[in-house]
């Protein structure tokens, strides 16, 4: 099973769990998608994206459980990112684990499938 990630605040997950539907962070809803990351992407996501912010977790889907509203798209150096065009359902999450801030203020993922 291939796995793909979102970084987010502990805060929007959990108004996900009670809304039942993630629509996306701000920056998502400004691009017209929900940003994933493959687990070879994650942690410099976190890094680049998420460093100095406390409170994150990481939610684990199964690609194959978003079906064709998923689509893998060239960004950061040309790389193919998961993007979905679609709200998530906060059902589909595999795990859903904190990533505490390391020394360096970047988000620990902890070990990815």
């Amino acid at each position: 099973m291939s796995l793909v990630y979102k970084i987010l605040p502990r805060s929007d997950w959990d108004e996900a769990l009670a809304r039942g539907r993630f629509d996306g962070s701000a920056v998502d809803l400004e691009d017209g998608y929900i940003h994933f990351s493959t687990a070879a992407q994650a942690q410099e996501t976190a890094a680049r994206h998420f460093g100095g912010q406390p409170g994150l977790v990481v939610v684990a889907v199964a690609a194959a459980d978003l079906g064709a509203v998923l689509r893998w798209e060239p960004s950061r150096g040309g790389q193919l990112f998961p993007h979905l065009y679609g709200p998530l359902d906060p059902a589909l999450a595999q795990s859903v684990t904190d990533a505490p801030l390391g020394a360096d203020g970047a988000p620990q993922l902890g070990a990815l499938a």
